[in-house]
């Protein structure tokens, strides 16, 4: 009889094994899932792990998904961190993109370059407000960071579609409820010719870089994992658990709207109703998949984007609906935290009496 037994402490070897054993619980779920729709199981996985990979100009497209995700992630890695439990990075990353838009729409032909800057930075900045909401009720007032951030989400999704289908709709737009198309000096530089990747996978591993020192080697760092995991030790040593909240919420809301300002002024070009693209929620998955570690997060970030096109590519190619996506990414998560639980325990075989 199998029964699961404590480990006297968790397991090292499970810490990293977890994750490529969800994976391969993934994989094997999925090839059965085509089975039974009607699909060739090979055809269906390679829709989703070698099509993704198979040339450059495919390699170029997964960076561009991975991008966003990666960005975000690596905010919600430090609200994670200090256990703040910030649901709402996709409302953020919303009103980044409508802050950036806004100053995209400000540029005409005579724009130099200089502007892009301020678009990013006008992302950012409204990224970071929207998360401050979310920092002053729980602060305040002592408000379920979880639920207030989530329910931002759908408020922002509101505004997006205000601005767009309002005061910011494109007259010459055939009634189509979109900002008109931003000037060529508006967009995020590219770093090839041909390739949709933009300066943003570099601003990625920067920020991959930037986390890393700041978790692993920096008082403030340590100070803010400190005081959200055990505000009580943390005052005792000094530390802020209040300071701890607002810097994880800002840092993780900059980072959502860093992305929403990328995208906006990148590979979409202009806003429309379909900037949420589910990145914020994602996220959450790579952040966890990556074990809130800033270079494991990037192969999550990678896995990720491959369900994004995987996904895509199964809708087009074998006629299935494309919230396959979705399905993989909860397959991960769950097989995820089924498999976790073998870094805390083990499997022993317990014959009857």
């Amino acid at each position: 009889m199998l029964k699961l037994e404590a480990r006297p402490q968790p397991s090292s070897v499970w810490s990293y094994g977890s994750p490529l054993l969800a994976l391969a619980i993934t994989v094997i779920i999925g090839a059965i899932m085509f089975t039974v729709l009607g699909k060739d199981p090979l055809k269906g996985l390679e829709m989703f792990f070698w099509q993704p990979i198979r040339n450059a100009y495919a390699l170029g497209e997964l960076l561009v998904k991975a991008t966003p995700l990666l960005i975000i992630a690596l905010g919600l890695a430090v609200c994670f961190r200090s256990n703040v439990w910030n649901i709402g990075a996709e409302g953020q990353y919303v009103i980044g993109a409508i802050f950036a838009g806004g100053v995209a729409l400000m540029a005409d032909q005579t724009t130099g370059r200089w502007i892009v800057l301020p678009i990013v930075l006008a992302g950012m900045l409204g990224g970071m407000l929207w998360a401050a909401i979310t920092a002053l009720l729980r602060d305040r007032f002592n408000a379920n960071e979880i639920l207030v951030s989530l329910m931002l989400v759908y408020v922002a999704v509101q505004v997006l579609s205000y601005m767009v289908g309002g005061p910011w709709k494109d007259p010459q737009g055939f009634n189509f409820p979109q900002t008109k198309t931003f000037e060529a000096a508006t967009r995020i530089p590219r770093l090839f010719d041909g390739s949709r990747v933009s300066i943003g996978v570099v601003l990625a591993l920067a920020g991959v870089a930037g986390l890393w020192v700041f978790l692993f080697r920096t008082r403030a760092g340590f100070a803010q994992q400190v005081g959200g995991l055990a505000p009580a030790a943390a005052r005792y040593a000094g530390f802020s658990s209040r300071r701890a909240l607002w810097t994880a919420l800002l840092i993780s809301g900059g980072a959502a709207g860093l992305a929403g300002a990328l995208e906006v002024a990148g590979p979409i070009g202009q806003l429309t109703p379909y900037v949420p693209a589910g990145y914020g929620f994602a996220a959450i998955i790579v952040a966890f998949v990556g074990r809130l570690h800033p270079v494991g997060m990037v192969f999550s970030a990678i896995l990720m984007s491959m369900f994004y096109i995987g996904g895509e590519l199964a809708q087009s190619r074998l006629g299935l609906t494309k919230s396959l996506t979705g399905v993989f990414q909860g397959l991960l998560l769950f097989s995820l935290l089924a498999c976790d639980t073998l870094v805390n325990y083990r499997l022993t075989f317990k014959g009857r009496k």
